[in-house]
């Protein structure tokens, strides 16, 4: 750990870290996604958002404790930035989506009038 102190191999350990958190992003929802489908799943989806970034702002503190220490404000200024950006975009796809309603892209439950087999009490 200590040869990561003040290299540029804190440069590398962010880019994969980011990589990584692309590419984790690319397979869950959207704010399009929370803002279509808010109604039913706001709740769920932005305590993803904030676990998200709470594991995000675990990667920005590493970030800091490996970089030189005249250069620490990088990860916190690109970290930070893109953190509140992005919750900006998710609440914005919140407030948005529960406001305006629209056509969910997802179907919960049996048809109307057809109690599901799994449903309690049946």
């Amino acid at each position: 750990m200590a040869e990561l102190i003040g290299g540029d191999d804190a440069a590398t350990v962010a880019i994969y870290a980011a990589l990584m958190y692309d590419i984790i992003s690319a397979t869950n929802s959207s704010p399009q996604t929370t803002e279509i489908n808010a109604g039913a799943r706001a709740g769920t989806l932005m305590k993803w958002v904030n676990i998200g970034l709470a594991q995000g702002v675990l990667f920005i503190g590493i970030g800091m404790f490996i970089e030189r220490p005249g250069k620490r404000w990088r990860p916190l200024l690109g970290g930070g930035l893109a953190g509140v950006l992005l919750y900006g975009q998710y609440v914005h796809a919140k407030r948005a989506g529960l406001s305006n309603g629209g056509p969910p892209t997802e179907s919960y439950g049996p048809p109307a009038g057809v109690k599901a087999t799994w449903a309690k009490g049946r």
